[in-house]
């Protein structure tokens, strides 16, 4: 049976409205199966994914929800600003509550970078709706070479060719978008999450998957996420590859997440 379109909409949230993207399997087979809930990177947002949430709901036929962050792609601005806790408010308040206003009763969280710690921080409480978790290029802790990439990313943006880039997805959020992000990782002290007191709650299982040649982190990441996490954990190292693993080696990472979330993913 073929399935219908993606179809795009803003969720009102009552302090903030969010963009969503719903996917649903190209085939389908009759079977309840658990939600992919893409959630993006740093300055990332639904259109930044490309083709991949698709293409993993078609290979899992799984249905998929994209949505962007606050102040991200076609979402509101923060009513506040969150300062350097924006990962965890975002897994702690708005995660539960979109959720909860979308009707998402049973989901898997794929998450890149920044996504993949807010979903980590989420799975810490182990939610009644959450079955797994799957990061790619999470960052349990702040590392001087993800610092050192972001302050290039900084003199890019303050040069404008990073801003012009960026401003074709976040439009006049643009500014708030960058700053949010950049201000907390140069931030002194600061750490995506509290990795010691959050990841050994975590009991759902987690795989864990980061580039080789990841410029914002090193393997180090994949080894703390193993080591503290209350559940299973399988790790992937994928040679050839940097901070974008599903975009830069997306049929092996296609294949993996795959095999992984094919076992956990009919509901019932």
């Amino acid at each position: 049976m073929t399935s219908s379109e993606p179809t795009d909409e803003l969720i009102d949230l009552g302090d903030r409205r969010l963009g969503v993207r719903r996917l649903a399997p190209r085939q389908e087979d009759g079977l309840e199966r658990t939600t992919l809930i893409f959630l993006h990177e740093g300055l990332g947002c639904i259109e930044m994914w490309r083709d991949f949430p698709q293409r993993l709901c078609d290979a899992t036929r799984c249905p998929g929800i994209v949505y962007d962050r606050t102040g991200y792609g076609g979402s509101t601005p923060w009513p506040t600003d969150p300062g350097v806790r924006y990962m965890a408010i975002e897994a702690d308040d708005i995660l539960p509550r979109l959720l909860s206003k979308l009707g998402v009763e049973d989901c898997v969280l794929v998450g890149h970078s920044d996504g993949g710690t807010i979903a980590l921080n989420y799975a810490a409480s182990d939610p009644a709706p959450l079955r797994a978790v799957v990061t790619l290029a999470a960052h349990a802790v702040n590392e001087p070479i993800c610092v050192d990439a972001i302050r290039r990313a900084r003199a890019a943006f303050a040069s404008g060719d990073l801003r012009a880039r960026l401003r074709k997805y976040h439009g006049d959020n643009v500014d708030g978008a960058f700053h949010l992000w950049s201000d907390a990782w140069v931030a002194p002290g600061f750490e995506p999450m509290d990795a010691d007191g959050r990841l050994p709650g975590i009991v759902v299982p987690v795989q864990a998957i980061q580039g080789e040649d990841d410029e914002y982190g090193s393997e180090l990441q994949l080894g703390i996420i193993a080591g503290k996490v209350g559940g299973y954990c399988e790790t992937r190292l994928v040679p050839d590859c940097g901070h974008s693993p599903h975009l830069q080696q997306p049929a092996y990472v296609l294949s993996e997440i795959t095999r992984f979330v094919a076992p956990l993913a009919l509901v019932g």
